[in-house]
């Protein structure tokens, strides 16, 4: 049976300390609700509802998955009385405007609650979350009366949302839209296509479903400059939110799948139904990337969700598991064997995990101000400025994140052994539930050409100069020729980060240069060259969280092995993971011939 004990010190060091949130909080007075005393108080109620009622659900979830029948989709048993506890508790409007029902507090802290939620049981968090890109695009590019038409029920989770993208022939290249939308003349449009891998597409949790989906007008442009962007409701709504007729949107199917069985993947098909446009015409991929940005930040929490799973339950049983002695002699003289956890390469698993799960952890909250920022900007500079940040961390977190999710996930099924391999233990299940995570809302190797063809090639590095110029502020201000009472402690982290810094910079200029003169660099370099500027990320957070022990240790605060263990991991990081850029450096600036030199008939095995 999995276990799950929500992290809340190690949140609450990321919220308090490492990122200060509070000051964050207090230069926005529709914040001002969000105060210590309360953010705690909603992280120890969160983390008993995901304990206590949601973790229950997650095996057993996997072990029944959703249920088809004629259109209808059942989800498990338990979810819909979860879902019901969650609306009641005012968990979906937590984060999300007053004027539409919402509770006004910071889209941050959302994700403080995402992270617990998806953490003690992804498949049923899906249902929800799925619905916060749907709203965010509403609230963003929606009229007056779509955002009082349809805000208020989704707020409140009386209603769910989703994102419609992808067709039978179409995912990443969404020009090959089919979709059609044919006007009425009164303001709506009739709806004809299929979707595919509709995350949450059916279920029973609500009386509607808001589907946000792309199609193409009559007379549109090809390719993507000719994709609009509509509201289509399962249930049609008249003007005064009331239900009405089916909307002529049917389940065709869900998927049978490797994992999250517990999430509905729905085929759907649209049949002259109903619709309103949102956005401009012809401008809805420009408006889904509003979805999209929160749906892949999203996606990298799942990779910190399952490796957080993953090391609590692999550090129980290593600390249980009793298998040979350790090497440098009994450690357990009065039992037969010692545990597990004494053997280096059991430790070196374990450690990988917690550098990966607090290490992503801090990547995802850092990105969470962001948010923040995002949501309460007052001019559209300001809001561009920190689009431009996020943009920019996005392909990373998503990518990154879920490939070292993927890794803690395995690790944790070879340190359970041949335990891990079955059901009873729920570890294979963490391998499967997070496999999808580097897969939907783009692959690895998309978010790979997004980083380095669009956010580098394309702009000139001015993302990754602003970025790293934080990062070498940061380096500066801790170093050896700082008034930093604790640089002799940080000097072994910071010229390995700014080290690791200029070459970055450096790799990124030569595989512009390289890239002019052949184009498959750009193809042949982008996913080492993500998980390169991942890992160089990840050491800038350990880096801030070590100078954050240090400060916090050279006071009486209380929990002082807390600090001393991050400080322990963090020399881990830089000793054990960082180093991986070296062989990343030396791939991605290797010659793509080697890739593309071999003609394709001979790639056959026959």
């Amino acid at each position: 049976m999995l276990q799950y004990k929500a992290p809340i010190m190690d949140m609450k060091f990321l919220i308090e300390d490492v990122f200060q949130y509070y000051p964050h909080y207090e230069k926005y007075p529709e914040f001002a609700e969000a105060t210590p005393d309360l953010v705690d108080a909603i992280l120890q109620e969160c983390a008993k509802f995901c304990e206590n009622e949601l973790l229950p659900l997650n095996q057993s979830a996997d072990k029944e998955g959703c249920k088809f029948d004629n259109g209808v989709v059942t989800t498990p048993t338990g979810f819909k009385e979860a879902y019901k506890k969650y609306v009641e508790g005012g968990w979906q409007s937590l984060s999300h405007p007053v004027e539409h029902g919402g509770q006004g507090l910071p889209p941050s802290l959302g994700m403080a609650k995402q992270e617990m939620m998806g953490t003690s049981n992804w498949s049923w968090a899906m249902y929800p979350g799925l619905s916060h890109g749907a709203m965010n695009t509403i609230q963003t590019h929606g009229t007056p009366e779509q955002k009082e038409l349809y805000l208020t029920p989704l707020t409140e989770g009386t209603w769910t949302g989703t994102m419609c993208l992808t067709e039978p022939q179409c995912g990443t290249d969404l020009g090959q839209v089919k979709t059609k939308a044919t006007p009425n003349g009164d303001g709506t449009y009739d709806i004809t296509g299929t979707k595919i891998f509709i995350s949450a597409g059916e279920h029973d949790l609500t009386d509607n479903i808001i589907h946000i989906v792309l199609a193409r007008l009559p007379g549109a442009p090809e390719g993507t400059r000719g994709i609009s962007l509509f509201i289509v409701p399962k249930v049609q709504v008249d003007q005064q939110g009331n239900l009405g007729e089916g909307n002529n949107v049917v389940c065709g199917a869900i998927e049978d799948k490797m994992g999250i069985k517990g999430s509905s993947t729905a085929v759907l098909n649209f049949d002259n139904a109903k619709g309103v446009l949102i956005g401009p015409e012809n401008k809805g991929l420009e408006c889904m990337f509003t979805f999209m940005n929160t749906a892949r930040v999203g996606t990298a929490l799942q990779g910190v969700c399952a490796s957080e799973l993953a090391y609590q339950n692999s550090l129980l049983y290593a600390k249980e598991r009793l298998s040979m002695r350790a090497l440098t002699g009994k450690k357990c003289p009065d039992q037969v064997a010692d545990p597990i956890i004494v053997h280096p390469d059991v430790r070196k698993m374990l450690m990988t995990q917690k550098a990966i799960s607090e290490g992503g952890r801090a990547m995802v909250y850092y990105t969470a101000k962001i948010a923040d920022e995002i949501e309460m900007a007052k001019t559209d500079a300001e809001r561009k400025a920190a689009d431009d940040r996020l943009g920019f961390i996005t392909p990373i977190l998503k990518a990154f994140l879920t490939e070292l999710g993927c890794e803690s996930a395995s690790h944790g099924m070879q340190i359970f052994g041949g335990h891990g391999y079955i059901k009873e233990w729920g570890m294979e299940q963490i391998v499967r539930d997070v496999r999808i995570s580097t897969l939907y809302e783009g692959t690895t190797g998309i978010q790979a050409l997004d980083l380095l063809g669009r956010k580098i090639l394309l702009t000139r590095g001015k993302s990754l100069k602003a970025f790293t110029k934080e990062v070498l502020t940061f380096c500066k201000d801790k170093s050896m020729i700082s008034k930093n009472p604790h640089k002799r402690q940080m000097n072994k982290f910071v010229w390995a980060l700014s080290k690791n810094v200029a070459n970055w910079q450096q790799y990124s200029m030569r595989l512009a240069l390289k890239a002019k003169k052949d184009r498959d660099v750009v193809g042949s370099a982008s996913v080492d060259y993500l998980m390169y500027s991942g890992y160089i990320m990840m050491g800038y957070f350990w880096a801030q969280m070590a100078q954050t022990a240090y400060e916090k240790l050279a006071t009486d605060v209380e929990n002082r092995d807390f600090y001393r263990a991050k400080i322990k991991t963090a020399e881990f990081y830089f000793e054990r993971l960082l180093p991986r850029t070296k062989s990343l450096a030396k791939t991605m600036m290797a010659d793509p011939k080697t890739l593309m030199q071999l003609d394709q008939d001979l790639l056959s095995f026959t």
